[in-house]
Parts: C-alpha cells; structure tokens; sequence
C-alpha cells in the first residue's frame, strides 16, 4: 500500500472520529462512498468495491462504537434493560443480511446507501424529533424491532443509531438515553456486520492480499487508530461549536457523498 493510501485512510479516520462525536452520528456515511472511491482508484473490480467499502466501514465502527458505548456506561445513561431485548434482533438481522448483501450487485447497493442516506440527510437537516407518543415495547417487539434495524444498518455499513434513537424517542426515552442506549447497540451490531462480511467475503470473494473476507484489514487499522481519539475531542468541541448549523452541512454533504457513489459504480 503507497504512502498517499496510508494518509488516506489517516485523514478519513480523523474526519470520521470527529464527526461522530461532535454530531452523535457514526461514520458509516462517510465511509462507505469514500472507501468505495479509495478501492476504485486501486483497480479493486466494479463488483466488489462496494461489498469491501461495507465490510470495512462496519470492522472500523467496532472500535468507535465501543469507546462510546464505555463512555455512557460510565455515565450511567444506558437501559441495558433494552439493550438486553434489542441486542439479539439486531444481532440476528445484521448477520442475516451480510448474506443477503453479498448476492447484491454493487448497484443494487449504491442505491440503496443513496436512498438511506438521502432521508438520513434530510432527517439531519430538520432536525424533526418524533413525538412521545406511547409506552416501551414489550420484549418480543423490541427484538423484532432490533431485526428490522440490524438488516438496514448491515446493507448501509451504519451503527444503526439513525433508526434506533428516533424509535426510543418515540418510545418516550429521554433522548440523551436513547442516544446512550443506542451507542451500547451499535457495539454487538458492528461486531455482527464485520463477522458477516467476513464469513461471506472468504466464501465469495478472491481473497486478496491483506483483506479478511471484505474487509480490508490495513484501512480498518489506521481509520480506528485516528477516529478513537478524534471522537472524543469531536465530543469536546460539540459544547462550543454551532451544532445546528453543522448538522445541515453535514447532511449536504451525506447527500453528495452518496450521489457520488451512486454514479461511481453506474
């Protein structure tokens, strides 16, 4: 791997981390279309460059997704009540849908991240939150519901916390809890997605040089190396920085990051 990749996948870490922590989002979003255009200019086929940029993206949510999940635990602001019945959904149908995403042609899932990150954007840019309106699910529904956010956060490479939040707000969590719990799922999700996309690259993919299944194991290192200590400082700058005002550039620039993919692998 040429120097200019290492400072690559250095600065995409760092960008990344930031972003996690100043905005509480994870770096799916960010990574999938980048990673996607890196292998594509190291001659990775058409084919593949999308499944590789998932299976990444999810192995580099591991380490971020842990540092925060340990940081609201510390705060006391999980329900690990929930995570306990939502865990295994989400487990169950991030898993599932490694498989389904390998039968996917890179197109059919470009398009797919497209129109997911399009009404993420959208959903950043208004800043709508969902109404209170009911009581927590019962454990079965919390399961199902937890498949249901496991196999869109798997075809997407996210942490599931723009799915999870938004359904425990509307369950009458506080929200800073609903984000406390959702980053404690995020962290089982993403170790779920990586074996997924592990065990179904080794079984249809060539195996190339330094890749574990679709996941391309120096990327993985240096994006964790440089976004595990630039999300807590992303955290820092969120109390001086204009949240509000970020929150919209950053969804334009989800929404150009996915047309961009879209028409890198058409």
């Amino acid at each position: 791997m040429g120097f200019e990749w290492i400072l690559a996948f250095l600065a995409l870490g760092l960008v990344v981390g930031f972003m996690a922590g100043l905005l509480g989002i994870g770096g799916g979003g960010i990574m999938v279309p980048i990673l996607t255009s890196i292998f594509l200019a190291q001659g990775i086929p058409v084919e593949q460059v999308v499944h590789m940029a998932l299976g990444t993206s999810m192995a580099s949510i591991i380490f971020t997704s842990f540092a925060s999940m340990r940081a609201h635990h510390k705060k006391g602001a999980v329900m690990w009540n929930v995570v306990k019945y939502m865990a295994g959904g989400v487990i169950l149908g991030t898993f599932a849908a490694t498989f389904l995403a390998t039968y996917m042609k890179s197109v059919h899932l470009a398009i797919f991240f497209a129109v997911f990150m399009a009404y993420v954007s959208i959903q950043m840019a208004i800043d709508k939150k969902p109404k209170p309106s009911r009581e927590l699910s019962t454990p079965p529904s919390l399961f199902g519901v937890g498949s249901l956010i496991g196999i869109v956060s798997a075809l997407v490479s996210i942490g599931g916390g723009s799915l999870t939040v938004p359904y425990l707000v509307w369950q009458n969590v506080d929200l800073k809890r609903a984000i406390a719990t959702s980053a404690a799922i995020g962290f089982p999700l993403s170790i779920a997605g990586t074996l997924g996309y592990v065990i179904n690259g080794m079984m249809h993919s060539s195996g190339s040089e330094m890749m574990l299944g679709f996941v391309y194991l120096p990327g993985v290192i240096l994006i964790s190396i440089v976004s595990y200590f630039t999300a807590p400082l992303g955290a820092k700058m969120a109390h001086t920085l204009p949240v509000g005002k970020l929150k919209k550039i950053f969804a334009l620039l989800l929404m150009i990051l996915s047309i961009k993919m879209l028409t890198s692998v058409i």
